[in-house]
């Protein structure tokens, strides 16, 4: 997931700077969403309500 956050953050910096901007705010809510979603499971994975093997 890591991955694809990183990606995204690299399309949008890209796109911001080649003056696309609704391409750069587009990856930069997928990365906003991914984030979120990674942070949750870590929470719930410290307080261990969930386990991953």
């Amino acid at each position: 997931m890591l991955e694809w956050i990183l990606i995204l953050l690299a399309i949008a910096a890209i796109a911001a700077m080649l003056g696309f901007g609704r391409l750069s705010g587009l990856a930069l809510s997928g990365a906003k969403i991914l984030i979120i979603v990674a942070l949750v499971l870590f929470l719930l994975m410290a307080l261990g309500v969930i386990a991953l093997a």
